[in-house]
């Protein structure tokens, strides 16, 4: 049984190699992330390669680009890590000079001129706690209250009760997307989000053939969460910056919410952040881990992101074949107890949804085998998705990137095809894909769906119950 979710692996100097990132695909990879709070550079060769192998597995690949928005983040050190031990005086500051293990850069002069003493600074997704013990001159002195300390270049930086506006794409952002243009990313991901003010933006400068996603990570994305989930077209529920923020102990409520909140209105969720971070230095995870991702499956997420385990662990691969298997094992049980996790879609408001979840309830005939739906854009692709089928989902796009981009949907194997010419060349063009298709056997059923006129449709107005074989 191959997997519904799918699974995100982060980039990084751990899986740079081909042969390793031709591997992560083997084991389950659907889409890669460019982290661009960290340096990109020679990024251009891997995503080469993973271009390559994409081509040689005939699997089509999304890749993320990962804006850093106001996320405030230390500069770098001068290894790959510096321990700091309990009860040990540091300094934040605004000097550029590279970290060590007396002091870092926090390049935000304003900032530190507004910390007081007694203000908290976290580091690395809330990990690592020190308190302000003295204002100095250009940074402040701290004492750190946490052991086992290990400051990394680049990690990023929480100050509690610490409000700053974010309504605007700063001159990184924008940097950014016009790299992640020239390196074809399928998906830009917005960082620190409060509102859908970013996502109009961010739209009127990427491609049509972009999808965005936004990371929800504090207390004002979730008070304004209805307007921000209709903007987007993903939410990742960013699970570090959001504990922060919200305290760890209301996590798990608000990450049901979400989950429930976007199936309603057919957006798909990623669940991220500390997912198997055990395995980041241990070949084995632990079993809260595991349990871990089987609650985001239950749950109804779409998509499962591993960050640190694959950019910088010791057992990248490893890390992805738990994931996979986790995710598989929970599927099956889903699958054997449908009734209880079918999702609900509002259709109230779009007819189109209404047509699709046709679509769903004879996908429960046990006698289909798959569905095969025709996606210029991509967005009935997205809605037979949130649908939740029992059967696969093949979806057809003449458009390579929009073939990619819905790789990293749920249950989506997505091929890029030409657009059909009419009626016979798009029953064609599905028999060409059945007769490739080892699971799918003379005699079954197939639901093939479209938009009528081809290429210029504006909905999915078409479903063919087509019995393999006539």
């Amino acid at each position: 049984m191959e997997k519904k979710a799918k699974i995100i692996a982060t980039l990084g100097p751990a899986v740079f190699s081909e042969s390793k990132l031709k591997t992560l695909v083997k084991s389950g990879v659907d889409a890669f992330r460019i982290n661009f709070s960290h340096d990109v550079t020679g990024i251009q060769k891997v995503v080469s390669k993973i271009r390559r192998i994409e081509k040689n597995l005939n699997k089509n690949v999304s890749i993320i680009a990962d804006l850093q928005g106001v996320k405030l983040r230390v500069g770098k050190t001068s290894a790959s890590s510096i321990n700091i031990k309990y009860n040990q005086k540091f300094i934040f500051d605004s000097n550029k000079q590279i970290g060590d293990e007396n002091r870092i850069s926090f390049p935000y002069p304003l900032i530190l001129k507004k910390l007081k003493k007694g203000s908290k600074v976290l580091l690395d997704d809330g990990k690592y706690s020190f308190k302000v013990i003295k204002k100095l001159k250009n940074g402040v002195l701290t004492v750190c209250q946490s052991s086992g300390c290990k400051i990394r270049s680049n990690k990023s930086v929480h100050l509690q009760n610490f409000f700053m506006p974010f309504n605007n794409l700063t001159r990184k952002d924008k940097a950014d997307i016009k790299i992640a243009k020239k390196l074809g990313c399928n998906w830009i991901a917005l960082s620190y989000i409060q509102n859908s003010k970013l996502v109009r933006q961010t739209r009127k400068l990427i491609n049509k053939d972009m999808g965005i996603i936004c990371k929800i990570e504090n207390k004002t994305a979730l008070k304004n969460i209805d307007d921000i989930i209709k903007a987007t077209d993903v939410i990742m529920i960013a699970r570090g910056d959001l504990a922060i923020d919200i305290g760890h102990s209301d996590v798990p409520q608000v990450q049901l919410d979400l989950i429930k909140k976007c199936s309603k209105l057919s957006r798909p969720v990623i669940v991220a952040t500390q997912m198997l971070e055990s395995m980041i230095e241990n070949l084995t995870p632990t079993r809260a881990e595991i349990n871990d991702i089987a609650t985001a499956i239950f749950q109804g997420a779409d998509i499962v992101m591993l960050s640190a385990e694959t950019a910088i662990g010791k057992y990248p691969i490893e890390s992805v074949n738990v994931m996979n298997k986790t995710i598989t094992s929970t599927e099956k049980y889903k699958k054997r107890h449908i009734g209880d996790f079918k999702n609900k879609v509002d259709i109230k408001t779009n007819p189109r949804k209404s047509i699709v979840l046709s679509i769903k309830d004879l996908a429960y005939n046990p006698i289909v085998k798959g569905i095969i739906a025709f996606s210029n854009s991509g967005r009935s692709a997205k809605l037979v998705s949130t649908m939740r089928p029992s059967v696969k989902i093949i979806t057809i796009s003449p458009n390579i990137n929009v073939s990619r981009q819905t790789s990293l949907l749920w249950g989506v194997e997505s091929v890029n095809s030409r657009d059909p010419q009419g009626w016979k060349d798009m029953m064609n063009i599905s028999k060409e894909i059945i007769r490739k298709d080892k699971s799918i056997k003379k005699n079954d059923f197939v639901i093939i769906t479209a938009g009528l006129p081809f290429g210029r449709a504006d909905m999915t107005n078409m479903i063919r119950f087509y019995k393999v074989g006539t």
